[in-house]
């Protein structure tokens, strides 16, 4: 530090060398060691993926941690290791927000229903427009509950399908399936739910019918059964809702679709895709290294 600071008078030739070397108590010697001595080759590059990794996680949502990181490096084309990344974002002080435990969030149909789970935890697909999930959470604004439902395709991933509410009556879910099938017409692609109201009512049965859709229900209360959605839930509230308040329904809109179209399907590195992102594994990307490459 003291090297340092002889430097910087140095440099504005407000002072001697010799002279503040004898304040300070050091050597003219040492000093002029010190600022002869070039940097490591490794310290520049830490200090040139510092800047970078800083850059990557303030432009990320939600504060991404080192493996979301890590995979931006990547795909940005330096080969660097995870273990390295946490050590320089450790030093810069950065780290990673983990989202707030599962909790159930709609309310079971009070009547059994039919329709059988054609899913069974397996939460892949072979190709767009196969199998498709869905859920509803509730946000909190200063003029009352607004309610978001998704539709989600489980190949990619991919947001598809979107609707923000400020009730849960079932055309909030066949809103969102409304805007999916405009997007991907699909006859006879599987839509798998959990057992919720909105699921299992009358008016939904029948526009699943109209348009072709295989319903598939999960059981009451068992968010394994809805893993997908209730992770993509999850995501939400941390990258988006919990980092600001929401004054009102219009406001929660407009910036839910700018998180699902402009980041979530295009940006947002999914640890499942091998931190690919929805639109890069659509695209026929299988590595991430392809991205660099």
């Amino acid at each position: 530090m003291r090297f340092a600071a002889i430097a910087d008078w140095a440099d504005s030739g407000d002072f001697d060398v010799a002279m503040m070397c004898s304040w300070l108590g050091v050597s003219r010697a040492g000093y002029y060691k010190w600022r002869n001595t070039r940097p490591s080759t490794r310290a520049v590059l830490d200090a040139h993926l510092s800047e970078i990794i800083a850059a990557v996680h303030a432009a990320g949502r939600g504060d991404p941690g080192v493996r979301r990181v890590w995979a931006e490096l990547r795909a940005r084309g330096y080969r660097v290791a995870k273990k390295r990344v946490w050590k320089l974002m450790k030093a810069a002080g950065l780290r990673g927000r983990h989202p707030k435990a599962w909790k159930k969030t709609t309310l079971a149909a009070a009547r059994p229903v039919g329709a059988p789970d054609l899913i069974g935890r397996d939460f892949t697909a072979g190709a767009p427009n196969q199998k498709w999930c869905g859920d509803i959470t509730y946000v909190k604004t200063w003029t009352g509950w607004a309610y978001v439902a998704t539709v989600i395709d489980l190949y990619s991933r991919r947001i598809i399908g979107h609707a923000v509410a400020d009730h849960m009556r079932t055309d909030l879910v066949t809103d969102a399936l409304t805007m999916a099938l405009t997007r991907r017409p699909a006859p006879g692609v599987i839509f798998h739910s959990d057992r919720g109201s909105q699921y299992t009512s009358t008016a939904f049965a029948a526009f699943c019918a109209a348009n072709n859709i295989r319903r598939s229900l999960g059981r009451t209360g068992i968010c394994y059964d809805n893993a997908v959605a209730e992770s993509v839930f999850a995501t939400y509230k941390k990258e988006l809702i919990h980092t600001r308040p929401w004054p009102n329904i219009a406001a929660l809109r407009t910036a839910t679709v700018e998180w699902i179209e402009a980041y979530y399907n295009t940006t947002r590195r999914h640890s499942y895709l091998g931190y690919l992102t929805p639109r890069e594994i659509e695209l026929g990307y299988t590595h991430i290294n392809h991205i660099a490459a």
